[in-house]
Protein backbone atom coordinates (compact mmCIF):
# COMPACT_ATOMS: atom_id res chain seq x y z
CA UNK A 1 0.00 0.00 0.00
CA UNK A 2 1.51 3.97 -1.14
CA UNK A 3 1.91 6.12 1.73
CA UNK A 4 -1.00 8.40 1.55
CA UNK A 5 -2.21 10.83 4.16
CA UNK A 6 -5.69 12.13 4.51
CA UNK A 7 -6.15 15.43 6.94
CA UNK A 8 -8.94 16.54 7.54
CA UNK A 9 -8.25 19.94 8.96
CA UNK A 10 -5.00 21.14 7.18
CA UNK A 11 -4.57 24.16 9.46
CA UNK A 12 -1.12 24.95 11.03
CA UNK A 13 0.40 21.66 12.45
CA UNK A 14 -0.79 19.85 9.46
CA UNK A 15 1.43 22.21 6.96
CA UNK A 16 3.83 21.41 9.19
CA UNK A 17 3.70 17.95 8.55
CA UNK A 18 3.13 18.07 5.06
CA UNK A 19 6.40 20.05 4.43
CA UNK A 20 8.29 16.92 6.19
CA UNK A 21 6.55 14.34 4.39
CA UNK A 22 5.98 15.75 0.53
CA UNK A 23 9.22 15.48 0.07
CA UNK A 24 9.82 11.61 1.49
CA UNK A 25 7.82 10.77 -1.33
CA UNK A 26 3.92 10.71 0.25
CA UNK A 27 0.83 11.68 -1.04
CA UNK A 28 -0.83 14.17 1.35
CA UNK A 29 -4.50 15.26 0.94
CA UNK A 30 -6.12 18.47 2.96
CA UNK A 31 -9.50 19.59 3.51
CA UNK A 32 -9.81 23.11 4.05
CA UNK A 33 -13.47 24.73 4.12
CA UNK A 34 -11.74 27.86 1.92
CA UNK A 35 -12.41 27.88 -1.48
CA UNK A 36 -9.61 30.99 -1.55
CA UNK A 37 -6.88 28.22 0.21
CA UNK A 38 -6.93 25.61 -2.81
CA UNK A 39 -4.36 26.88 -4.84
CA UNK A 40 -2.39 27.77 -2.23
CA UNK A 41 -2.73 24.41 -0.57
CA UNK A 42 -1.51 22.92 -4.17
CA UNK A 43 1.39 24.40 -4.62
CA UNK A 44 3.01 23.27 -1.76
CA UNK A 45 2.60 19.94 -3.47
CA UNK A 46 -0.79 18.70 -1.00
CA UNK A 47 -3.81 17.59 -3.08
CA UNK A 48 -6.64 20.12 -1.66
CA UNK A 49 -10.25 19.19 -0.94
CA UNK A 50 -13.19 21.19 -0.18
CA UNK A 51 -14.72 19.79 2.65
CA UNK A 52 -17.84 19.93 3.15
CA UNK A 53 -17.86 19.02 -0.41
CA UNK A 54 -17.40 15.85 -3.04
CA UNK A 55 -15.18 13.17 -3.43
CA UNK A 56 -14.04 13.53 -0.14
CA UNK A 57 -15.48 9.88 1.00
CA UNK A 58 -13.46 8.47 -2.24
CA UNK A 59 -10.47 9.99 -1.46
CA UNK A 60 -10.74 9.11 2.01
CA UNK A 61 -10.75 5.42 0.72
CA UNK A 62 -7.32 5.80 -0.74
CA UNK A 63 -6.00 7.11 2.41
CA UNK A 64 -3.50 4.53 4.46
CA UNK A 65 -2.95 7.61 6.99
CA UNK A 66 -5.39 9.32 8.59
CA UNK A 67 -5.11 12.55 10.81
CA UNK A 68 -7.30 14.64 12.36
CA UNK A 69 -6.61 17.81 13.47
CA UNK A 70 -10.45 19.46 13.20
CA UNK A 71 -11.49 20.50 16.55
CA UNK A 72 -14.66 20.12 17.95
CA UNK A 73 -17.68 21.97 17.70
CA UNK A 74 -21.24 23.24 19.53
CA UNK A 75 -22.48 19.74 18.36
CA UNK A 76 -19.74 17.56 18.52
CA UNK A 77 -16.53 16.31 16.35
CA UNK A 78 -17.34 17.99 12.82
CA UNK A 79 -15.81 14.61 11.01
CA UNK A 80 -17.45 12.19 12.96
CA UNK A 81 -21.01 14.08 12.59
CA UNK A 82 -20.92 14.35 8.88
CA UNK A 83 -18.77 11.04 8.05
CA UNK A 84 -19.19 8.56 10.51
CA UNK A 85 -20.20 5.72 8.49
CA UNK A 86 -17.69 6.38 5.79
CA UNK A 87 -14.67 6.59 8.95
CA UNK A 88 -15.99 3.42 10.14
CA UNK A 89 -16.03 1.91 6.37
CA UNK A 90 -12.03 2.34 6.43
CA UNK A 91 -10.94 2.16 10.01
CA UNK A 92 -9.92 -1.38 9.50
CA UNK A 93 -7.88 -0.57 6.36
CA UNK A 94 -5.99 2.32 8.00
CA UNK A 95 -2.38 1.93 8.90
CA UNK A 96 -2.21 4.59 11.45
CA UNK A 97 -4.75 7.36 12.39
CA UNK A 98 -3.89 10.25 14.72
CA UNK A 99 -6.27 12.66 16.34
CA UNK A 100 -4.65 16.20 17.67
CA UNK A 101 -5.92 16.91 21.16
CA UNK A 102 -5.10 19.76 23.81
CA UNK A 103 -3.30 19.27 27.54
CA UNK A 104 -6.53 20.89 28.57
CA UNK A 105 -8.51 18.06 29.01
CA UNK A 106 -6.18 17.49 32.28
CA UNK A 107 -8.38 20.72 33.69
CA UNK A 108 -6.47 23.13 36.12
CA UNK A 109 -3.05 21.41 38.76
CA UNK A 110 -2.53 24.54 40.39
CA UNK A 111 0.78 24.67 38.70
CA UNK A 112 1.44 20.60 39.44
CA UNK A 113 2.49 18.00 36.90
CA UNK A 114 0.76 15.75 34.62
CA UNK A 115 1.44 13.13 32.58
CA UNK A 116 -0.61 10.31 30.13
CA UNK A 117 -1.76 8.67 33.19
CA UNK A 118 -3.45 11.73 34.87
CA UNK A 119 -7.59 11.40 35.22
CA UNK A 120 -9.30 13.86 32.44
CA UNK A 121 -10.81 16.70 34.28
CA UNK A 122 -10.96 19.71 32.23
CA UNK A 123 -12.46 22.70 33.53
CA UNK A 124 -13.29 24.63 30.34
CA UNK A 125 -15.69 24.13 27.41
CA UNK A 126 -12.91 23.77 25.04
CA UNK A 127 -11.60 20.85 26.64
CA UNK A 128 -14.43 19.28 27.39
CA UNK A 129 -15.16 19.33 24.14
CA UNK A 130 -11.75 17.92 23.43
CA UNK A 131 -11.67 14.89 26.01
CA UNK A 132 -15.73 14.14 24.58
CA UNK A 133 -14.44 14.20 20.73
CA UNK A 134 -11.11 12.03 21.98
CA UNK A 135 -13.71 9.44 23.37
CA UNK A 136 -15.60 9.41 20.01
CA UNK A 137 -12.93 8.80 18.07
CA UNK A 138 -11.85 5.98 20.52
CA UNK A 139 -14.89 4.51 19.99
CA UNK A 140 -14.47 3.67 16.60
CA UNK A 141 -14.05 -0.36 16.00
CA UNK A 142 -10.47 -1.22 14.36
CA UNK A 143 -9.51 2.35 13.97
CA UNK A 144 -5.73 2.30 14.62
CA UNK A 145 -5.62 5.81 16.57
CA UNK A 146 -3.42 7.75 18.39
CA UNK A 147 -4.13 10.62 20.31
CA UNK A 148 -2.01 13.81 20.27
CA UNK A 149 -2.31 16.12 23.17
CA UNK A 150 -0.57 19.42 21.97
CA UNK A 151 0.49 22.52 24.46
CA UNK A 152 0.38 25.96 23.52
CA UNK A 153 1.38 26.15 19.60
CA UNK A 154 3.96 28.35 18.81
CA UNK A 155 6.27 28.83 15.67
CA UNK A 156 7.09 30.70 12.39
CA UNK A 157 4.59 33.63 12.53
CA UNK A 158 2.74 32.69 15.82
CA UNK A 159 5.10 34.26 18.65
CA UNK A 160 5.57 37.15 20.89
CA UNK A 161 7.69 39.58 18.59
CA UNK A 162 4.91 41.47 17.00
CA UNK A 163 3.08 42.63 19.91
CA UNK A 164 6.49 43.11 21.34
CA UNK A 165 7.11 45.31 18.43
CA UNK A 166 3.99 46.97 18.41
CA UNK A 167 4.39 47.90 21.90
CA UNK A 168 1.33 46.20 22.85
CA UNK A 169 2.46 43.48 24.72
CA UNK A 170 2.24 43.35 28.65
CA UNK A 171 3.88 40.57 31.42
CA UNK A 172 0.29 39.23 32.35
CA UNK A 173 0.96 37.88 36.28
CA UNK A 174 -1.18 35.45 37.97
CA UNK A 175 0.35 33.95 40.72
CA UNK A 176 1.59 29.95 40.10
CA UNK A 177 0.66 29.98 36.28
CA UNK A 178 2.36 27.84 34.56
CA UNK A 179 2.15 26.94 30.56
CA UNK A 180 3.28 24.40 28.32
CA UNK A 181 4.40 25.10 25.10
CA UNK A 182 5.41 23.05 21.88
CA UNK A 183 6.94 24.55 18.51
CA UNK A 184 5.11 23.44 15.48
CA UNK A 185 8.22 21.47 13.99
CA UNK A 186 8.70 19.42 17.11
CA UNK A 187 4.98 18.63 16.86
CA UNK A 188 5.64 17.15 13.38
CA UNK A 189 8.37 15.45 14.08
CA UNK A 190 6.64 13.70 16.31
CA UNK A 191 3.86 12.33 14.17
CA UNK A 192 6.26 11.63 11.70
CA UNK A 193 7.66 8.86 14.34
CA UNK A 194 4.81 7.77 15.28
CA UNK A 195 3.93 7.05 11.75
CA UNK A 196 6.92 5.20 10.62
CA UNK A 197 5.89 2.62 14.00
CA UNK A 198 2.29 2.95 15.37
CA UNK A 199 0.82 1.98 18.08
CA UNK A 200 -2.62 1.49 18.55
CA UNK A 201 -4.07 3.26 21.63
CA UNK A 202 -1.09 4.80 22.59
CA UNK A 203 -1.34 8.52 24.20
CA UNK A 204 1.15 11.21 23.94
CA UNK A 205 1.20 14.27 25.33
CA UNK A 206 3.45 17.14 22.78
CA UNK A 207 5.53 19.76 24.57
CA UNK A 208 8.81 21.31 25.49
CA UNK A 209 10.58 20.40 28.51
CA UNK A 210 10.66 23.71 30.01
CA UNK A 211 6.85 24.81 31.45
CA UNK A 212 7.03 28.60 32.34
CA UNK A 213 5.46 31.36 33.25
CA UNK A 214 3.60 33.85 30.73
CA UNK A 215 5.31 37.28 31.67
CA UNK A 216 8.64 35.20 31.40
CA UNK A 217 8.33 34.09 28.06
CA UNK A 218 7.17 37.84 26.83
CA UNK A 219 10.02 39.33 29.10
CA UNK A 220 12.78 37.08 26.70
CA UNK A 221 11.50 38.15 23.46
CA UNK A 222 11.89 41.84 24.44
CA UNK A 223 15.50 41.20 25.56
CA UNK A 224 15.95 38.96 22.44
CA UNK A 225 14.76 42.04 20.35
CA UNK A 226 16.64 44.76 22.45
CA UNK A 227 13.45 46.52 23.67
CA UNK A 228 12.27 47.95 26.90
CA UNK A 229 10.93 45.29 29.05
CA UNK A 230 6.57 45.33 28.44
CA UNK A 231 4.62 46.39 31.95
CA UNK A 232 3.65 44.38 33.93
CA UNK A 233 0.23 44.22 35.07
CA UNK A 234 -2.19 41.81 37.55
CA UNK A 235 -4.13 39.48 36.42
CA UNK A 236 -6.99 40.97 37.98
CA UNK A 237 -6.43 44.24 36.73
CA UNK A 238 -6.04 42.86 32.84
CA UNK A 239 -8.07 44.01 29.79
CA UNK A 240 -8.11 40.62 28.11
CA UNK A 241 -10.93 39.24 25.83
CA UNK A 242 -13.06 35.86 27.79
CA UNK A 243 -10.81 33.32 25.92
CA UNK A 244 -7.39 34.93 26.42
CA UNK A 245 -8.47 35.21 30.37
CA UNK A 246 -10.07 31.58 29.84
CA UNK A 247 -6.37 30.23 28.82
CA UNK A 248 -5.53 31.66 32.45
CA UNK A 249 -8.12 29.74 34.71
CA UNK A 250 -5.71 26.34 34.36
CA UNK A 251 -2.39 26.05 35.61
CA UNK A 252 -0.01 22.82 35.15
CA UNK A 253 3.04 21.59 33.70
CA UNK A 254 3.08 18.82 31.39
CA UNK A 255 5.53 15.84 31.28
CA UNK A 256 6.43 14.43 27.62
CA UNK A 257 8.33 11.46 28.68
CA UNK A 258 5.97 8.62 27.08
CA UNK A 259 6.47 10.68 23.65
CA UNK A 260 10.36 10.28 24.28
CA UNK A 261 10.60 7.37 25.04
CA UNK A 262 7.96 5.56 23.09
CA UNK A 263 9.42 7.37 20.06
CA UNK A 264 12.10 8.77 20.38
CA UNK A 265 11.40 11.75 20.27
CA UNK A 266 13.69 14.65 20.97
CA UNK A 267 12.28 18.44 20.59
CA UNK A 268 14.56 20.50 19.05
CA UNK A 269 13.35 22.87 20.66
CA UNK A 270 13.35 21.87 24.42
CA UNK A 271 12.55 25.63 25.82
CA UNK A 272 10.91 28.69 24.73
CA UNK A 273 14.57 30.54 25.09
CA UNK A 274 15.75 28.22 22.16
CA UNK A 275 12.39 28.03 20.12
CA UNK A 276 12.37 32.33 20.44
CA UNK A 277 15.92 32.81 19.23
CA UNK A 278 15.16 29.94 16.30
CA UNK A 279 11.90 32.30 15.08
CA UNK A 280 14.04 35.55 15.70
CA UNK A 281 16.95 33.75 12.97
CA UNK A 282 14.43 32.86 11.02
CA UNK A 283 12.69 36.40 10.57
CA UNK A 284 16.34 37.41 9.82
CA UNK A 285 17.06 35.09 6.75
CA UNK A 286 13.37 35.07 5.20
Amino acid sequence: MDRTLFIFGYGYSARALARRLVPQGWRVIGTTRSVEKLTEIAETGVTPLQWPGNNVVRLLQEASHLLITAGPGPEGDPVLDALAEGIRAVAPRLRWAGYLSTTGVYGDHDGGWVDENTPLAPSTKRGKARADAEAAWRAIPDLPLHIFRLAGIYGPGRGPFSKVREGTARRIIKEGQYFSRIHVHDIASALDLSMQAPDPGAVYNLCDDDPAPPQDVIAHAAELLGLPLPPAVDFEDADMSPMARSFYAESKRVRNDRAKRALGWEPAYPDYRSGLAALLEREGSD
